[in-house]
């Protein structure tokens, strides 16, 4: 099932969908699609929205980020193959990990800000792994299904002058206002039959820039979810940006940074579109 929440700006309504475009209203279960619902709330839902005991509903106008309330968004850096190699870097040992704020997700369509004074913003379109519930130290890789929610496509928005040329903190470039549109849905985990073999795909302005496959990540979905949760609590409502493939601006020869009223489009195979028009700040 789609889990998402449509609407204008700060006044969305959670809905749950079908893979045929049939959607009912999640509002007489949650007020939004937050980490206490994952846990607790999902399983109800579905059965109540297959048995056909909510509304239905139109929706016909703006997605919001489909999470409300996120705790934290966990992202592993350099961790394709063809990315690394772009870049000229080491195939990592270990998982690249970094935060961002969860103030920085906008909705799939949003207007995407380029900071002030920037003149290296870049894209890169991830999947977004959602967990549901608890992971602290979990014993293999193996564990790692039972407690990921859902997938959806995120895009990393970074600044590269301010990540790497700026004190070497990959933070400063990744947390500028609106830098994670997530979206347009949750596609629930049991959708997904191996989030290694995804397709992954970005535009701008209409040329094709990424074309990617998971199945060239260097550490996969459930490695990621067993490592990171040797460190941290992962918590229902957490997000984790697993990293792009080849093909951003920063790998390229003449470096084609986004500039203003630059339009990026990117998917997902089975977690839709996204479509951002960037402005600036």
């Amino acid at each position: 099932m789609r889990l998402a929440r449509h609407g204008r700006p700060g006044q969305e309504t959670p809905v749950i969908g079908d893979n045929s475009g049939n959607w009912w209203d999640l509002s007489p279960l949650t007020a939004g699609i937050d980490g206490a619902f994952l846990a607790d709330g999902l399983a109800g839902a579905v059965r109540s929205a297959t048995a056909g005991e909510l509304p239905r509903v139109e929706v016909a106008d703006r997605f919001g980020p489909p999470l409300s309330g996120i705790g934290k968004i966990i992202c592993i850096g350099l961790n394709y193959r063809d990315h690394a190699a772009e870049t000229g870097a080491a195939i990592p040992e270990e998982p690249i990990v970094f935060l961002k704020t969860p103030d920085t997700v906008v909705g799939p369509a949003d207007t995407v800000l380029i900071p002030r004074k920037s003149v290296k913003t870049d894209w890169e379109v991830e999947l977004a792994v959602v967990i549901g519930a608890q992971a602290r130290y979990l014993d293999s890789p193996d564990d790692a299904p039972g407690v990921i929610a859902g997938y959806a496509i995120s895009n990393d928005v970074s600044e590269r002058e301010f990540q790497i040329e700026r004190g070497g903190q990959w933070d400063k470039g990744k947390n500028c206002e609106t830098f994670n549109p997530l979206g347009p849905w949750i596609l629930t985990a049991d959708e997904i039959a191996d989030p290694q073999q995804l397709g992954l795909r970005l535009w701008v302005n209409g040329e094709q820039r990424q074309d990617g496959t998971s199945a060239d990540m260097i550490f996969g979905v459930n490695h990621l979810v067993w490592y990171l949760s040797q460190f941290m609590v992962l918590r229902p409502g957490d997000v984790i940006n697993t990293g792009t493939p080849a093909g951003v601006a920063m790998g390229m020869k003449d470096q084609p940074y986004l500039r203003a009223g630059d339009v990026v489009e990117l998917e997902i195979d089975g977690l839709g579109r996204q479509r951002q028009t960037f402005e600036q700040a």
